[in-house]
């Protein structure tokens, strides 16, 4: 097969709500060429001959192994630690109100957690700023669509690249390094963190929300919603506002916004909203 083969505009639909039904994305037409150069490998791999055939073998693996291989190279897993520091900023001003429970109870769900880098930033966060650390009974749930992106995170092995821009002190406290053959580091989280936080697969648009026995102090799902349609994004803004304590907060991505009309949340800060 040529590598020059194109994903047609009726192939691309079918793709399209695929991708939708199953995992909530909602692709707009402008990212035909991105669907195509994402698969087309997959043409060669499977020794395909066209994107209809490649799109009826994902749909009908019962699996679903191939649905989670589409997931894997359909999503963009691009993070980092600390990102958005205005919410970091808000959460060390505003620790004692969101934490200051007598039971001393913390419950937190980093939605979208890509690589780990979300979940170790909280935890650091916490160990960092919480008074009493180790009388707190803290528990950090990390969940993510794809499968292959989870596995990376429960490893917690991260470059140099990963952690330039965090103070060498915190890296020092919280990472193990080893030095490479070919002279460069990984920084590996270490296990006193790891201990805190639950890594488990989650689809945030036909995820099953009841199993979520307890509410949450916090909820973080940034970066995620911009790839919904509004009813997906009301949809799952209505579990999350089932699982948020009476003073909690949800923190979304800096380009993303809760609609006005939501009587949900009111807002707290910008990207930071309180349940109302």
């Amino acid at each position: 097969m040529s590598l020059e083969h194109t994903l047609s505009i009726s192939e691309f639909k079918m793709f399209q709500k695929l991708i939708y039904e199953e995992i909530g994305i909602s692709l707009a037409e402008h990212k035909r060429t991105l669907v195509q150069s994402r698969l087309r490998k997959w043409l060669n791999e499977f020794n395909l001959n066209s994107y209809e055939e490649l799109y009826e073998k994902i749909a009908n693996d019962s699996s679903s192994q191939m649905l989670m291989l589409l997931v894997n190279a359909i999503t963009t897993n691009v993070t980092s630690f600390f990102r958005e520091e205005n919410q970091w900023i808000y959460l060390q001003n505003n620790i004692k109100e969101l934490f200051d429970e007598p039971n001393k109870t913390i419950r937190i769900w980093s939605a979208a957690c890509s690589s780990g880098q979300e979940p170790y930033s909280i935890i650091m966060f916490l160990k960092e700023h919480l008074s009493n650390f180790h009388q707190w009974d803290i528990k950090i749930l990390a969940t993510d669509i794809s499968e292959d992106i989870l596995k990376k995170a429960i490893k917690g092995i991260y470059t140099q690249k990963d952690i330039e821009n965090m103070p060498k002190h915190v890296v020092l406290k919280y990472f193990d390094i080893f030095k490479n053959s070919n002279g460069s580091k990984n920084f590996v989280i270490k296990d006193e963190l790891k201990q805190y936080i639950v890594f488990r697969s989650f689809n945030l648009v036909t995820g099953n929300f009841l199993m979520f026995k307890n509410k949450f102090n916090l909820i973080l799902c940034r970066n995620v919603m911009i790839y919904f349609d509004r009813p997906t994004q009301n949809q799952l803004l209505e579990e999350f506002a089932k699982l948020l304590k009476e003073n909690s907060r949800l923190f979304i991505g800096h380009s993303e916004s809760i609609h006005t009309k939501n009587s949900k949340y009111k807002l707290a800060a910008p990207s930071i909203y309180k349940p109302n």
